[in-house]
């Protein structure tokens, strides 16, 4: 019988999700996750799997699009096994402002930041319920506390995901279901390829990952609501 926990983790073969994936799936966990690309996936699975100690759980997937978000949902109830943590990682960044930017730009950031972590939750959180165990974290950002010129649908978009963990949280609350927003500042991932700094002035993928597994691991007592991280310098 297979006595890993399970965490899902959208959008996981880059940057902070990747990191996320495996930093649980070394410290005991089995994975499933989705990206478009199925080779990135692949190769993944591939990488971790090389200790066969855990199984990582893949499937191509666009997560703006309900249909495919509802697949992966079923994917995973498939494994009949139970949710221990659910990370909703997948999100795009356009930049452009509220009065100027190209039409459509709201409505795609709307349902990849959005409407992928709302309707990834809906599907799964019935067995966290049944069970009154499991831990959901969201990929907020700090323009969803705090708005700048020239970030207005993202802005929009992530200010509305946090709204969202906001109302889970309470929700869950006699459930015993804890629910974080991960709050993050500037993070060198692929999202920052092309920008003329330094790699030093971004916050580490590995850090923000470390910080929700060590949220994760506190006791069911306690719950951080909000994790609020920026690089030492400041924003970007």
């Amino acid at each position: 019988m297979n006595m890993r926990k399970l965490a899902v983790i959208s959008s996981g073969t880059k940057g902070i999700g990747r990191a996320t994936v495996e930093k649980f799936y070394h410290a005991g966990f089995d994975i499933a996750t989705c990206a478009r690309n199925h080779e990135d996936l692949l190769d993944l699975k591939s990488l971790l799997e090389e200790d066969g100690l855990g199984t990582v759980h893949v499937r191509a997937t666009d997560m703006s699009k309900k249909d495919q978000v509802l697949a992966f949902a079923k994917f995973v109830s498939d494994l009949k096994q139970p949710v221990d943590v659910l990370f909703n990682n997948t999100g795009v960044f356009i930049p452009g402002a509220v009065h100027e930017e190209e039409e459509g730009n709201l409505e795609q950031m709307i349902e990849t930041n959005l409407y992928s972590a709302y309707y990834l939750t809906r599907a799964l959180i019935d067995h966290m319920k049944d069970r009154e165990d499991g831990y959901i974290f969201t990929m907020g950002s700090i323009a969803g506390i705090q708005s700048y010129a020239n970030g207005g649908s993202y802005s929009i978009s992530k200010f509305a995901l946090h709204g969202f963990t906001k109302a889970l949280r309470e929700e869950m609350k006699p459930h015993g279901i804890r629910v974080t927003s991960i709050l993050a500042g500037a993070t060198f991932t692929a999202s920052w390829e092309g920008i003329d700094l330094p790699e030093e002035r971004f916050m580490k993928s590995t850090d923000v990952a470390d910080t929700i597994f060590n949220t994760y691991s506190l006791s069911k007592n306690t719950v951080v609501e909000e994790i609020l991280l920026r690089p030492q310098l400041g924003d970007i």
